[in-house]
């Protein structure tokens, strides 16, 4: 088959290569820049709402075929997708010359061969990743071994690599320049952010679009000439790329290429020999030298840039060295001969994805692999849910989520919230705002460059990330639910197949829903019983400013000091009696409020943009003719966001 002729010529080209590039690459390795260090741990998030009940949910092990993570496969026309090792990646390579295939015009593209591929992926389930190239030696037996337009014809320069019999062209072009400025204009126009496709590869440059072209490459102290194009000239590929791509991730292969153009760009990195081990003695092509790594290693070339924490933005993709694929895991979480610490490379290079084409021969129930699959990207637990076991009109539902893997989520899916009934069927659903970009690690591996200790070192990086919604439950008829959340893989919008993005949670379901747990819901409120302060009656003084963490973004302050109130009237005290009134509110220092005639102790938060509640209870009168209200006498009392009653 195609695919097997494809990954014999290719491991056969990288054991041809091994022994000279390991001299070659080291030329282009900077020197003398030091590494970042740790990086800064984010801002802890808002702490869980009081108000709400906790409820603790058990954790279960990750999916293996999560999307957007772990192993790809080689796409095959035709073949089924879905074989060997779980997974939700198909990789796959595309001629330049199969898209630019008009002789007479660079400016027309023919889009059908990647359109195929991505309709195919997308129904069994999958999402692409994809890199185009213009010289791939041997071919890859379904595409050609010369990709470079016909168009380029009379305008640009040929030139002959006699080691892998290939013709390479003049990456300098001007026109060759212009040509794949405007190429990457037109792709970035039609698949920026098609939810087919997960990665793309910047490709285009060098040998298989690796961006080199080893032995025509900067070190010509072996008597030929250098292939590569100028680092000005590599750069207008890599700002066009992520010019053209705002919303689908890029990768490229060295952080030095084209003099390091995308390290301050969104564009994260690609290490083709993934925890390969090579030369006498054996030095890793991935780990650093700290850990024996060689000095061109992937993970040496982040330091000496700098780079090494871009994975906190950007995905860290790439192909496990197909010399070792079958035997990678076999000595997890270490390695054997000429595989390096497979643990240490996955938690040092924050790998999200890699092409793992004899990933076909793993057993699913391999736990080494598992073991790996898991750590690789996100790994993300629901630790906890907060709700009111009962709950009628609005009322909020909040969740913590933890994230064990070594990368976060990258793409804004959005996530959603729900009721199943006792039938397993969602009676409702509401999409939220929550962002799970926002998950990092919880734990991160210092480099031992970072001298903060014996290696390994795990330093605390990402939290619990806390999460909350208002719902309104007036449609939601009397009875017992579960609730429930997803999240949408933008996919499942052209295929029924879509993989689903799941939780490590022993409630996670295969329809995508992970339950949150029981609530009953009681007598719906017509009367929404969720009141804005902004809403209210203001006097003496107070006023309504904003606040992006207030439910409308909006509050009430100046309230106090003998001047300021507010009263929310209208307020549903439903069949009378005492009842629960929950007050929202911001104040960076602690301060009192007179809430219906009683004074009440507001704790301070962490600043005047942060929220926090205090629950009181109060006696109202049946109906909606009921009116909270603020004030103090003595001195300022909290900014008031809302409140809710029952």
């Amino acid at each position: 088959m195609p695919l097997r002729i494809r990954g014999r010529r290719l491991l056969a080209a990288l054991t041809a290569v091994t022994a000279a590039l390991s001299l070659s690459v080291a030329a282009v390795t900077p020197a003398g820049a030091a590494p970042a260090g740790p990086p800064a741990r984010p801002a802890p998030p808002a702490s869980p709402d009081p108000a709400l009940q906790a409820h603790t949910l058990q954790a279960a092990d990750g999916p293996l075929d999560n999307p957007l993570k772990g192993f790809a496969r080689f796409y095959s026309p035709g073949a089924n997708q879905n074989t060997g090792y779980p997974h939700a990646l198909t990789w796959g390579y595309f001629g330049l010359s199969e898209v630019m295939t008009n002789a007479a015009n660079c400016g027309s593209y023919n889009w059908s061969i990647l359109d195929n591929m991505l309709a195919e992926t997308a129904a069994q389930g999958n999402q692409a990743a994809i890199r185009f190239y213009m010289v791939y030696p041997g071919g890859t037996g379904s595409h050609p071994a010369n990709a470079i337009p016909s168009c380029f014809n009379g305008q640009v320069n040929y030139r002959t690599d006699t080691y892998w019999n290939v013709t390479e062209p003049d990456y300098d072009s001007p026109y060759l320049v212009n040509a794949l400025k405007n190429f990457i204009a037109a792709f970035g126009a039609r698949y920026d952010g098609d939810p087919r496709l997960g990665f793309v590869h910047l490709g285009l440059i060098g040998l298989w679009g690796e961006w080199h072209t080893w032995p025509y490459d900067t070190d010509t102290s072996d008597g030929l000439p250098n292939y590569m194009p100028t680092d000005a000239n590599g750069a207008q590929i890599v700002n066009a790329y992520d010019n053209a791509f705002s919303t689908t991730k890029l990768e490229i292969r060295y952080p030095d290429a084209a003099g390091g153009a995308a390290n301050s760009r969104d564009v994260g990195y690609h290490d083709d020999s993934f925890c390969y081990r090579e030369g006498s003695p054996l030095a890793g092509v991935t780990l650093p030298q700290s850990l024996g790594g060689a000095s061109y290693s992937q993970l040496q070339r982040n330091l000496g840039t700098g780079t090494e924490n871009k994975w906190i933005n950007d995905s860290m993709g790439g192909e496990v060295r197909p010399e070792i694929q079958t035997a990678a895991f076999d000595n997890w979480p270490g390695g054997s001969g000429a595989v390096d610490n497979m643990k240490a490379c996955i938690e040092l290079e924050h790998t999200t994805w890699k092409i793992n084409e004899q990933s076909a021969s793993y057993s699913s129930g391999n736990a080494n692999v598992a073991a790996a699959v898991r750590l690789m990207g996100y790994n993300l637990t629901v630790n906890k849910a907060y709700f009111q076991n009962t709950a009628s009109g609005t009322t909020n539902l909040g969740v913590q989520i933890s994230n064990t893997g070594v990368a976060p989520f990258y793409y804004p899916w959005k996530v959603t919230v729900g009721l199943k009934n006792s039938a397993g069927t969602v009676v409702q659903s509401w999409d939220t705002n929550w962002d799970l970009r926002t998950i990092q690690p919880l734990k991160i591996r210092a480099f031992p460059d970072w001298n903060v200790g014996a290696d390994p070192t795990y330093r605390d990086f990402g939290y619990p990330q806390y999460f909350q919604t208002p719902v309104n439950l007036a449609n939601v008829a009397q009875g017992n639910y579960q609730w429930v959340l997803r999240v949408k893989n933008p996919l499942e919008a052209t295929s029924a197949n879509a993989k689903k993005l799941r939780f490590a949670n022993a409630t996670q379901n295969a329809d995508g829903w992970v339950g949150l747990g029981a609530v009953t819901v009681g007598t719906g409120g017509s009367v929404p019983t969720s009141y804005e302060a902004e809403a209210g009656s203001l006097a003496g003084g107070a006023v309504v400013s904003s606040c992006s963490a207030c439910s409308g973004g909006s509050k009430v302050g100046y309230i106090g000091n003998n001047l300021g109130t507010l009263s929310i009237s209208g307020v549903n005290g439903g069949t009378g009696g005492a009842k629960p009134i929950t007050i929202y509110y911001a104040s960076a220092v602690a301060r009192t409020a007179t809430v219906n005639g009683q004074s009440v102790t507001f704790p301070a938060t962490a600043d005047w943009n942060t929220v926090g509640s205090v629950t009181v209870t109060r006696t109202l009168q049946s109906g909606g003719a009921n009116t909270i209200s603020f004030s103090n006498s003595a001195g300022w009392a909290p900014d008031i966001d809302r409140v809710v009653v029952g």
